[in-house]
């Protein structure tokens, strides 16, 4: 008789605990209330509590980066790769729809960052109609297709513009309202305009560049016209993908022109950036800093720039993507973020080896339901093709016709980048 009741009160207690744990574990112990992970079904706290680091407010908060900025859980690292895929091939995250009901679905977003958009005077007379106006329709037509496949599309608009008709190459690049214009038909959604060209124009550029953006819809961060700009957009919080994205913005230096009075632009201090970057991860789910940096031409990143990289990760970077040596460098990824060094030149007139085309970044983030997220990333070669500076993605590009000394130069371009990925011989 003894023995029946101590069955039954076994047997009592594993019905309790199988009612109080969740339907779903995802493959993983079940998560606890106390610190250490987040019940997925039971949303009491909110992600801009978690990610300002605020536990003791609310218990069982699951953290994804420890205080030195490493990753908290058993992650594989994300296997980069050179994408050749086609538009819609995107780098798969582990956990991607991995869910299984009743829990809640991870949440995707697309990434897709391009390089330098210059525009040195060739650029300009290529794209002048019969009639005055300028054209550059067909310069993105090639990679279009790779925005539609993405959520969110980021460029580094290295120009400023003008509506006066005084355009201008190097050094202090003004170019026409239709470069905007062709950029927001191709699907660009957001410029980062922090860079050493973006005083350029003076006071009258940064107007007439950041009213233009405004008027066709394209959001842009890192120059603001006023302090009240600054405050009301910076970061800039974009959703996509039900995923909440932080995008901050900075350069290293304007060229030596004064930045205009009231004008703010965000310069390279890491006080200022990490107390940004704890704004941020409150207020978003994946934090990204747009970084203008390093040395021009050269294709490894120097020192300083490793160690800037390291304090954005560990002050709660998630991805950092890099512009300003006009060439590709190497990039490295896990499972809990990456760093493009420099993505090289999206469209240019430089025609010089290593100059003459880019990668555009793509990266999967998901969100779990546990707050935690995941990242994969991969990268597309674009080289750019004259005599219209069509940017070709490869290896889409083969099957361009092209002249001989064309596809010499466009094989050189992408023999070049394929060892920069791959971690090859390409010093």
């Amino acid at each position: 008789m003894r023995r029946f009741r101590r069955l039954r009160t076994m047997a009592a207690a594993a019905c309790c605990a199988a009612w109080m744990l969740p339907a779903c574990t995802d493959g993983a112990p079940p998560p606890h209330t106390t610190a250490g992970a987040r019940a997925p079904h039971l949303p009491v706290c909110s992600l801009s509590a978690e990610r300002s680091g605020r536990a003791a407010e609310c218990p069982g908060l699951f953290r994804p980066f420890a205080a030195d900025g490493a990753a908290v859980g058993p992650f594989r690292p994300a296997q980069p790769r050179e994408g050749a895929g086609a538009p819609g091939e995107w780098p798969r995250c582990i956990g991607e729809g991995d869910a299984r009901p009743p829990c809640l679905p991870p949440r995707t977003a697309r990434l897709l960052f391009a390089g330098d958009v210059m525009q040195h005077l060739p650029q300009v007379f290529a794209a002048r109609r019969a009639d005055g106006t300028h054209d550059y329709t067909s310069v993105f037509e090639g990679v279009a297709p790779y925005f539609a496949a993405a959520d969110l599309v980021a460029v580094n608009l290295e120009t400023t513009l003008t509506a006066s008709g005084d355009y201008a190459g190097y050094p202090c690049f003004r170019s026409p309202l239709s470069l905007a214009a062709a950029l927001g038909a191709a699907g660009v959604d957001v410029c980062a305009l922090a860079n050493n060209h973006c005083c350029d124009g003076g006071a009258q550029g940064i107007r007439t560049t950041l009213a233009e953006l405004d008027r066709l819809g394209i959001r842009h961060t890192g120059v603001f016209a006023d302090s009240l700009s600054l405050r009301r957009d910076h970061p800039l919080i974009l959703t996509a993908g039900g995923i909440r994205f932080a995008l901050l913005n900075y350069t290293y230096s304007t060229n030596g022109i004064p930045v205009p009075p009231g004008v703010a632009v965000r310069m390279i201090d890491t006080a200022v950036m990490r107390r940004d970057l704890a704004s941020a991860r409150a207020a978003a789910d994946c934090t990204v800093v747009l970084i203008h940096w390093g040395d021009e031409y050269r294709r490894q990143p120097s020192q300083a720039q490793r160690r800037l990289a390291a304090f954005l990760r560990r002050s709660g970077a998630d991805l950092v993507v890099g512009s300003h040596p006009h060439v590709v460098q190497p990039y490295a990824a896990d499972s809990t973020g990456a760093v493009f060094y420099s993505l090289g030149n999206f469209v240019s007139n430089q025609r010089r080896r290593y100059c003459d085309g880019g990668i555009m970044a793509r990266a999967t983030v998901v969100l779990r339901p546990d707050g935690s997220l995941r990242v994969a990333v991969d990268a597309v070669p674009v080289w750019v093709m004259l005599p219209d500076y069509r940017i070709l993605p490869l290896p889409a590009a083969d099957t361009v016709p092209m002249t001989r000394a064309e596809r010499l130069q466009y094989a050189r371009f992408a023999e070049d980048t394929r060892f920069i990925l791959n971690a090859g011989p390409y010093k």
